[in-house]
């Protein structure tokens, strides 16, 4: 699924969302592939994820660039912009 897609949106979901998000995520660090990652923040839902990934670039154990790859909207119509490019 992942060689096939043109990009990677992420809607508010639980374990399985997560797991996903992250494997993504940890692909493109790899430069297994420079699609766009981008976040449906609906209603806030990805806050306190957002507020964690930030923590850890302040201690250290991420860097800005990394937090980068990860895109984010507040609306669909945003969402489907960033995914297209």
């Amino acid at each position: 699924m992942g060689e096939k897609a043109d990009a990677f949106l992420i809607l508010p979901g639980g374990f399985g969302t997560l797991e996903e998000l992250f494997e993504v995520l940890a692909w493109s660090t790899l430069k297994l592939h420079s699609k766009p990652i981008v976040l449906l923040n609906t209603a806030k839902f990805w806050d306190g994820m957002l507020a964690f990934l930030d923590y850890c670039i302040a201690e250290g154990v991420l860097t800005q660039p990394r937090r980068d790859l990860l895109l984010v909207a507040d609306t669909v119509d945003e969402a489907i912009r960033l995914c297209l490019g």
